[in-house]
């Protein structure tokens, strides 16, 4: 069932921005932290503010009082709202075992405690953290008001058995601080050309891309692998072709794109989770000569949202930056962007663009209830 027949009315979605689309200049030491949300603020990226808590918060997720009363005063400083953090669910960082489940949860509970502290109303979680885990966390959430919203990312969908189980799970618990973060990755409609021209830099042949492209239409056509296995097949495909075409060293990076980064099911494939969708990663990786993005169905996705009521944040998400130098990061979110207002008027809604009205309008998008 549709948010629109749950009665909400047509969304209005709200531009933002994470930070980890300006990697490239943060690795660089063109910007550091503040400068990057004083220019998302000056450039007009916002108001939306996703911040990868690990990558951006020295010590994390030890945040002392001053530092969180300081980060806080700069976002209210320069009009921008803090929408999601990207935390960790590393459940191998010891060389020898995995998490068990209650160190998971302590683990877990530190950065929510530490996004509650930076002012952000919602922790993106990832695929790692199962059913069980989830259902764990959920008091833990709720005590700091901290939505958790696990990203749906490729080579998952919304569809896949492991999203749909926490799905079900959700529902069952039925608290409003479970969700999930819908990553357009999971829903790519082709092999980007930026990344076609970043192989051709490194010496790729012309005849060896178009068989990379041929290669990933032929199974965006039978969409997303069945399980596992056909996934692994797809993987090796990539590796063999590459092999085939006297480019191994290039295999394993066409693999892990072509099976790992653009997820192949279709946008209506988000209907299965639609009203547990808290937060939006606008995955793009370019914008082409004519203003559109090539790969991503950036106006069908909008639309989406919009006639389903979602009135939560989009964080667009840069993902080009990874083999893409020779173009400014900046420029390129400012062109996803308003294709993002465009596709939004078309749908016959808009973005919201204004701090004081975004911040409104998340509160209680995440405070309404969730009925499936």
């Amino acid at each position: 069932m549709s948010a629109l027949e749950h009665g909400s009315g047509a969304g209005t979605p709200i531009q933002g921005v994470t930070l980890y689309s300006f990697t490239r200049a943060f690795h660089g030491r063109e910007y550091d932290l503040e400068g990057l949300i004083r220019k998302v603020a000056a450039e007009g990226y916002g108001p939306g503010l996703e911040v990868i808590g690990f990558s951006s918060f020295r010590g994390f997720p030890a945040i002392d009082d001053a530092y969180a009363g300081w980060f806080r005063d700069l976002v209210d400083e320069v009009g921008l709202v803090t929408t999601s953090l990207a935390v960790n669910a590393d459940i191998g960082i010891h060389r020898d075992r995995l998490l068990t489940q209650d160190e998971l949860i302590e683990y877990m509970t530190l950065q929510i405690k530490a996004a509650a502290s930076l002012g952000f109303p919602i922790a993106r979680v990832q695929i790692s953290i199962t059913p069980d885990s989830m259902e764990a966390l959920a008091p833990i959430a709720e005590d700091h008001g901290v939505t958790l919203a696990l990203e749906v990312h490729a080579d998952q969908y919304a569809s896949h058995p492991r999203i749909l189980a926490l799905r079900d799970r959700y529902e069952k618990v039925g608290s409003p601080y479970l969700g999930f973060t819908a990553d357009w990755g999971a829903t790519v409609s082709g092999f980007a050309p930026s990344l076609i021209e970043a192989y051709r830099r490194r010496g790729a042949s012309e005849e060896l891309l178009g068989k990379v492209v041929d290669l990933w239409n032929t199974y965006y056509e039978q969409g997303p692998p069945a399980d596992q296995t056909e996934h692994g097949q797809r993987f090796g495909a990539f590796i063999g072709l590459a092999a085939q075409n006297g480019r191994p060293d290039l295999g394993i990076d066409f693999g892990i794109n072509g099976t790992g980064l653009f997820g192949p099911a279709r946008v209506d494939d988000w209907l299965e989770i639609m009203p547990w969708i808290r937060h939006v990663h606008g995955k793009f990786f370019g914008i082409d000569e004519n203003g559109e993005e090539p790969s991503v169905p950036v106006r069908d996705l909008i639309r989406l949202l919009v006639e389903n009521g979602y009135s939560g944040a989009i964080s667009s998400e840069y993902e080009g930056w990874h083999w893409n130098h020779w173009q400014s990061p900046f420029e390129i979110i400012a062109g996803e962007q308003a294709v993002q207002r465009s596709a939004a008027a078309d749908a016959g809604s808009r973005m919201i663009t204004d701090a004081d009205e975004a911040r409104r309008t998340l509160s209680a998008h995440l405070a309404q209830p969730v009925r499936g």
